[in-house]
């Protein structure tokens, strides 16, 4: 099985070059960087992603929420698909190049987006947070049946810490996405550095080869 994958997805608040320059230290130890930027124009998120490129973060490691065009025309790795975008398979059949994730929030919607060619899924919110308030959290529970009843990597998604990591991929992730764990972190580094630990010693312990 392949190393459980770390995301980073910005909060729409901070701007794309903070961004940037938050990112540009510590990608070495993620596998993907989302920019979800719900606000921001296809030419501003072109001007984002190029500002990425230019501080030498991999274009492989750069997605973007929603616009495929703007994902297939800088060159970079994937899109992150809502309800509200482009379906996974004319989304894949347009722009083939890009690796293709789907937000659900149910075992239903994982098994549809699986059918419909989804690359990977990303599930939440697994435990409380702050960006989901009044939301009742999923659970451990909820994911492992996800991951169970699907063969794509289903990426788990809100309030993980560090030292939930080992439960989130115990119940059949293939690791997950930070917002605010990360960002908001007084050293957004060290934190990263400690999630990557925490994923490494947690996919050791439940036979993925590292």
């Amino acid at each position: 099985m392949p190393v459980p994958e770390l995301h980073l997805i910005s909060n729409g608040k901070l701007s794309l070059p903070q961004f940037a320059d938050l990112v540009s230290g510590l990608h070495p130890h993620v596998q993907a960087i989302h920019l979800r930027e719900k606000t921001k124009t296809a030419a501003e998120l072109w001007a984002g992603v190029m500002d990425l490129l230019s501080r030498g973060i991999p274009p492989s490691k750069i997605y973007i929420n929603d616009r495929a065009d703007v994902a297939w025309a800088s060159g970079i790795g994937g899109v992150q698909l809502a309800y509200h975008s482009l379906g996974s398979a004319e989304t894949k059949r347009a722009f083939p190049t890009l690796r293709v994730g789907r937000s659900v929030h149910s075992v239903e919607e994982a098994v549809e987006m699986e059918e419909r060619g989804a690359d990977y899924l990303l599930y939440g919110h697994i435990f409380p947070t702050g960006s989901k308030p009044g939301l009742e959290a999923r659970g451990l529970c909820a994911l492992a049946e996800v991951a169970q009843r699907v063969t794509i990597p289903v990426i788990a998604i809100g309030g993980i810490g560090p030292e939930q990591v080992g439960a989130v991929l115990k119940a059949g992730a293939s690791g997950i996405a930070v917002m605010s764990g990360i960002i908001d972190a007084m050293d957004p580094v060290s934190v990263t550095k400690q999630y990557r630990e925490a994923l490494l010693q947690g996919g050791n312990k439940h036979g993925i080869e590292l």
